[in-house]
């Protein structure tokens, strides 16, 4: 390798904050786990590709709880991700995965959405319906720029650098537009003092919006709710699985239980929110 696992780990973690928008905490989490394993991990060199060879610190951490070994080797092989992605040829050797129960937040309930939108000022309002609207991702929200918002498609800029076209709702274009005029963000969808609002920032207005009407709730709910409601109106697993930007159907399918998903209809009919919304509430 060019570098050594420690230098290149430095270079990771600003990848990770200045274009995965991951929290100071997450990327401290990843640090950790890197400091337990980067002692026990024998590196060889080949022709054509470094090889990590991690079998050792896997028996280390044999005994804890198979969902924490679960994150740890999670992160190892998105630092391997990167590196091959930066042209620096690695595999990773005795990463064999551990299969974990899956599990995700409650949907919040459409008519609870509604009720805690109904009394939010514009820009908590466009957060809230963005999200639930769109499917984002907390940090793909973060990162939304108003060029790649359309007149029926916005472009996200997904994880893994995958992008993807989400059908955009009449109802929810013309309050971005509403918003756009009052706001008048310059890049970014969200913006504070010309930089695109932070994700704290993001996550605060949600965990506040629904704060209101006695329900506790995370930005990664409304993206489930917007999932399972597409589900539960007959969208077929892998139509959402597109929407979402997973890599896999199987991360899907932990949304629902359900065995046999009929043909996808037409986004607008199948999203309850794809009516009037009216941009003065």
């Amino acid at each position: 390798m060019k570098k050594s696992l420690e230098r290149y780990k430095v270079d990771f973690f600003d990848y990770l904050k200045q274009f995965r928008g991951y929290s100071e905490l997450t990327v401290k989490t990843y640090d950790d786990v890197f400091k337990e394993a980067f002692t026990m991990i024998e590196q060889e060199t080949l022709a054509r590709e470094t090889v990590l060879n991690i079998m050792a610190y896997r028996m280390k951490i044999a005994s804890q709880q198979s969902k924490t070994i679960a994150k740890k080797l999670s992160a190892l092989r998105s630092f391997c991700e990167y590196l091959n992605d930066v042209g620096e040829p690695v595999s990773l050797q005795g990463d064999e995965s551990i299969k974990v129960a899956q599990t995700l937040p409650k949907p919040i309930a459409h008519e609870h959405i509604m009720q805690a939108v109904a009394s939010l000022e514009l820009v908590d309002k466009c957060v809230i319906l963005t999200l639930y609207l769109l499917g984002l991702r907390i940090s793909e929200l973060a990162s939304l720029r108003l060029e790649n918002i359309g007149t029926s498609v916005v472009r996200i800029e997904g994880k893994g650098r995958r992008e993807r076209e989400v059908p955009l709702p009449p109802s929810l274009k013309q309050l971005l537009e509403h918003y756009q005029k009052i706001e008048t963000p310059s890049t970014y969808l969200f913006e504070k003092d010309g930089e695109k609002l932070r994700i704290s920032s993001l996550r605060y207005i949600v965990t506040k919006s629904f704060k209101t009407i006695g329900i506790k709730a995370t930005p990664h709910q409304l993206r489930h709710s917007y999932a399972t409601v597409l589900l539960n109106n007959s969208a077929r697993i892998a139509d959402v699985s597109e929407l979402l930007g997973h890599a896999s159907m199987v991360s899907t399918q932990i949304y629902t239980k359900l065995a046999n998903a009929t043909k996808l209809e037409q986004y607008v009919k199948a999203h309850p929110l794809c009516k009037e919304i009216d941009e003065t509430q």
